[in-house]
């Protein structure tokens, strides 16, 4: 009987150290998951590698205010617009992408180039509206009126205006609708006779009904 009291006693031992060494190894597994909430709050949500500083998860970075991983990277840029989450940018216009466009400039698409007149500089367009030409000066791009009355096909007179030109013809004519050409205008449609109108190119008669004569003033009849 004292032999196996002894047995048991050592049995009871060994079952003893058994789980006390089983618990020593899964006491840190317990204690792991604590640390890394602990390190997630300390540098922010998107963490990757929290034990090395810097680890954010690819698309994140720190933010340089509080040091954690929440500032998302657009790697294409997102102009006007922010970065809301990586690679997905909010434009000016409410649309998403993983862009935003460019706005369009205010010189067109070739640039700007500085033109100074009396002292002052402003920025124009490297293109010139229509009716002007383009000449390089030392102070830049200079838009200067083109004289359309050279070669414009006027049946009148041609007036050059800034950007454009105008047709124009003499009296008792009028401008037909391609605003070139000249046509007879018909002053009778104005009236200007107290009984009858005759038309003529560039002009006009009256004449009277029968009984009546033409007053002196070659409109009224008596």
């Amino acid at each position: 009987p004292p032999v196996m009291l002894v047995e048991l006693l050592f049995q009871a031992a060994c079952v003893s150290l058994f789980l006390s060494s089983g618990q020593g190894r899964v006491y840190p597994a317990r204690k792991k998951p604590a640390s890394f909430a602990v390190e997630r709050r300390r540098v922010g949500p998107h963490v990757c590698f929290p034990g090395s500083g810097s680890g954010c998860c690819p698309g994140w970075m720190l933010s340089p205010g509080s040091g954690k991983c929440t500032l998302p990277l657009c790697s294409f840029g997102c102009g006007d617009g922010s970065c809301i989450a990586p690679n997905l940018c909010m434009c000016p216009d409410g649309e998403q992408g993983i862009t935003c466009p460019e706005p369009p400039g205010t010189c067109g698409e070739y640039g700007c180039d500085l033109s100074c007149n009396h002292g002052g500089c402003q920025e124009v367009a490297r293109v010139c509206p229509v009716g002007f030409s383009m000449a390089e000066t030392a102070n830049g791009v200079r838009c200067t009126d083109i004289d359309e009355c050279q070669s414009a096909a006027c049946e009148g007179t041609c007036v050059n205006t800034e950007g454009g030109f105008a047709c124009e013809c003499g009296a008792g004519r009028e401008l037909s609708a391609d605003r070139r050409s000249c046509r007879d205008t018909d002053e009778c449609q104005a009236t200007p006779c107290q009984h009858r109108c005759e038309n003529s190119v560039g002009s006009y008669r009256c004449s009277c009904r029968p009984g009546y004569h033409l007053h002196g003033n070659r409109h009224s009849c008596v």
